[in-house]
């Protein structure tokens, strides 16, 4: 795989990855690049399309945390501890490919740089 970013979010709670949660990706300070939702094989929609759009610089992800797991079915606190989760990351050489695996529950999240 050459350049670009990729998205994949997998539900460590229960194993499955995270299909329908609602995914947000913009330069900082800019107007959003890519939205959509993580499909059946875990990854953001739509991503590969703007990956043109991904130059040096400081972006930003929005993960709907609490609705997606609201729309499970899961019961939480009127204000949750994971809501809009934002990740805020650099990209150096749009030339490499940053792949960025969300693993999350609705108390926690981990996040590293892969795909280098």
């Amino acid at each position: 795989m050459n350049g670009g970013v990729s998205i994949h979010v997998v539900d460590v709670a229960s194993g499955q990855v995270a299909e329908g949660m609602a995914v947000r990706v913009r330069r900082l300070g800019g107007d959003w690049l890519c939205q959509g939702r993580i499909g059946g094989n875990g990854l953001l929609d739509g991503l590969p399309e703007c990956a043109a759009s991904f130059g040096p610089g400081v972006y930003e992800v929005e993960l709907e945390v609490a609705a997606f797991y609201r729309e499970l079915g899961q019961a939480l606190p009127p204000v949750p501890f994971l809501d809009v989760l934002v990740y805020r990351f650099g990209l150096d050489d749009p030339r490499q490919h940053y792949h960025l695996p969300f693993k999350l529950t609705a108390w926690g999240v981990s996040c590293f740089r892969g795909g280098a």
